[in-house]
């Protein structure tokens, strides 16, 4: 299978997205996200126990719980994307483990294993998440 040029740059774009997501989600910078998503995005953490919204939604969300934990890897991978024109659809793993903050949890890890849903979209800004729905593989 050949590629265009034009295909190509979009799947770079898209790789870049998926990076932006793991490093704003990670570094806990939130408005971040405004660069990843669309403002209009629905967003489904729910397979995971988080949240089911929007991104003014999600994002208070992750401010209000992400601070039970001391760090964060969101380790993303193996993407299928398929892009047709303006729009794309993928599905990429990701392996999350994260630290339990506070004295009463002395270094306990947690495991979190899923794979993103993304439906993606070309906009003037550049390519944005439109829908991301969270699929459980596993929680250790």
């Amino acid at each position: 299978m050949t590629l265009s040029l034009q295909e190509i740059s979009d799947r770079l774009e898209i790789q870049d997205l998926l990076a932006d997501y793991s490093h704003a989600i990670d570094t806990r910078h939130w408005d971040d996200l405004d660069n990843v998503f669309t403002a209009d995005a629905v967003i489904d953490y729910s397979a995971m126990g988080g949240a089911k919204g929007g991104l003014a939604e999600v994002k208070a969300f992750l401010a209000e719980t992400m601070p039970m934990f001391a760090t964060t890897q969101h380790m993303v991978a193996t993407s299928k994307v398929v892009v047709k024109g303006d729009v794309a659809e993928g599905r990429t793993i990701c392996h999350n483990p994260m630290v339990l903050a506070g004295d009463d949890h002395p270094r306990q890890m947690l495991w979190c294993g899923l794979w993103y849903v993304d439906r993606f979209v070309r906009t003037p800004e550049g390519w944005r998440i439109q829908q991301r729905i969270e699929e459980k593989s596993y929680i250790r």
